[in-house]
């Protein structure tokens, strides 16, 4: 059993209007250090090439303005593969935020029903239906009548009656949902969208018929769907789903997880209407795990050229859907090549990363780093933090990777309050 990381937070008046408001003191449990030794948690933090960087400073007081006065909402996405669609260690991010500040709920964000679509879905949330759906997945179906937007996955299905519910379950974070948007075909769908019980409850309905999706405000926050999609035409039309985003309006912070099992930058750079989708809620924070599935290949085979080619361009798409956003590059964790060989392209992987950090000045998670470097994957394995394959973690694994997740971003905080308060003084 993994042991927890302990937070603790108290409330002091802000230096001046710069200094975020609440003082984060943050500490490993321990019982963690010592029953994982072999994990560098002193240099668990994001790194950053240069001690000036705008848009991370943006962030920074976006952030303090958002905790003091509770005056907007801001959009974190994070986008990998397997690691990612699991949403077990986001989860567990995205639930600090929502519940670490009193009145900051923010809301749930983009949300796909990857069990309809036959492949593992998130704890968190459920979606059923009595219809047969048809599942899809950009890393291996590319029909050509599928236009993939952000979250890189559909659904189908043609019938003339179409039921679907959503629920949240096993979370402790469950935000109101004042306004949904639904990802489908783009142009003009024959089919009308009845909410069952909480019909009464629709305020308007608008059809963004040339962006792909329909939004529906409530009058009154609901915490679950029930929705029915009813063909109006005669004619035989096939529905596609691409996801849904839950919204309101109550300040905070979103946390989207953007994640296909085997998932790597090509998947998201041949989906054509990723940045069409990003640009809809724009990003403030975005965060890249993925490589794994890039580099997961013969040292020979591998080219860092290539990666570098697709990260790089990766980034030029989420800073044109905010020039502002302020982004974090995380190392793949480490892995083995067919559970014999200890992947060496993780190290070059590395290298491109932390020249694309000092060209475009982002953070940097560097995970594979100090979760111990080449081969360290196979002592997480010993620790019941690792699966037998090597790649994949186990749940305690994914929760201890979440707790540092929490710890390297309290850090982050910690240090531009030092920064400030010394300016200051």
């Amino acid at each position: 059993m993994c042991a927890s990381v302990s937070f603790m937070f108290r409330s002091q008046e802000p230096i001046d209007s710069s200094a975020i408001s609440l003082i984060q003191t943050v500490s490993i449990d321990s019982n963690a250090v010592n029953q994982f030794p072999f994990i560098q948690f002193d240099k668990n933090v994001f790194e950053f090439p240069s001690a000036q960087n705008k848009n991370w400073d943006q962030l920074y007081e976006s952030l303090d303005s958002m905790i003091e006065f509770k005056d907007r909402k801001l959009n974190f996405y994070h986008i990998g593969g397997s690691h990612i669609q699991a949403d077990i260690y986001t989860h567990d991010f995205r639930s600090f935020l929502q519940k670490n500040w009193p009145g900051l709920t923010g809301h749930r964000g983009l949300v796909f029903p990857f069990n309809l679509a036959n492949t593992n879905n998130p704890s968190n949330y459920r979606f059923t239906s009595s219809n047969n759906w048809s599942g899809y997945r950009s890393v291996i179906h590319r029909p050509k009548f599928l236009h993939y937007g952000i979250t890189g996955a559909a659904i189908s299905c043609s019938d003339s009656l179409i039921d679907l519910n959503f629920i949240y379950r096993k979370t402790r974070v469950s935000p109101p949902i004042a306004a949904l948007r639904i990802y489908h075909n783009s142009g003009v769908i024959p089919f009308e969208f009845n909410f069952g019980t909480n019909e009464i409850l629709i305020e308007s309905v608008r059809r963004c018929a040339e962006l792909g999706y329909t939004e529906i405000q409530f009058t009154d926050p609901i915490d679950s769907l029930d929705i029915q999609f009813v063909r109006t035409s005669k004619t035989p039309y096939r529905l596609d789903l691409y996801g849904f985003e839950l919204m309101n309006t109550l300040p905070g912070i979103s946390y989207n997880s953007i994640g296909i099992n085997g998932a790597g930058l090509y998947t998201y750079l041949d989906n054509e209407f990723f940045l069409r989708d990003l640009k809809q809620t724009p990003p403030d924070f975005f965060a890249f795990s993925v490589g794994t599935n890039d580099g997961f290949m013969p040292f020979e085979k591998f080219d860092p050229n290539i990666y570098k080619k697709n990260l790089e361009a990766m980034v030029k798409i989420v800073l044109e859907a905010n020039p502002n956003c302020a982004i974090l590059l995380t190392v793949p964790n480490d892995c083995y090549y067919k559970r014999r060989y200890p992947n060496k392209n993780t190290e070059r992987q590395r290298k491109v990363i932390n020249e694309l950090a000092r060209k475009y000045n982002t953070g940097v998670w560097d995970f594979y780093g100090f979760m111990g470097g080449l081969g360290s994957s196979y002592t997480w394995k010993n620790a019941n933090l690792m699966r037998g394959d090597l790649i994949h973690f186990t749940k305690e694994g994914y929760h201890l990777k979440g707790e540092l997740y929490i710890d390297a971003f309290l850090k982050y905080l910690n240090q531009k309050e030092c920064e400030l308060q010394n300016v200051n003084f």
